[in-house]
């Protein structure tokens, strides 16, 4: 069983064959190997069944100075098209804030 918090990957193909990957989070345990979870995207085309892959880690998101005066969406993927982000560094997105100085 994934922790709380952990990020689930679902991939799959839809009834058209149109490839799915989709990241979850989890939010709840419910017992008999089943978890309750947050899409980070759209579902559309998910179904029962479906392979979900645990990735061990919490959803994380790049920082530091790479990454100021970007957009990105939740998943720390950059949606402002300026090409990739230069930074190897990733904090989880559930942490504490840092101290204020």
């Amino acid at each position: 069983m994934p922790n709380i918090y952990n990020a689930l990957v679902v991939k799959g193909r839809d009834t058209v064959g149109q490839p799915i990957n989709v990241t979850c989070e989890v939010q709840q345990l419910l017992g008999n190997n089943r978890v309750r979870a947050v899409a980070m995207s759209d579902t559309d085309g998910l179904t029962r069944g479906m392979d979900v892959i645990d990735t061990g880690a919490p959803l994380s998101v790049p920082v530091g100075g790479a990454t100021l005066r970007r957009i990105f969406n939740v998943l720390g993927e950059p949606v402002d098209n300026l090409g990739p982000i230069d930074t190897s560094t990733t904090f989880p997105i559930h942490r504490s804030a840092p101290s204020f100085i």
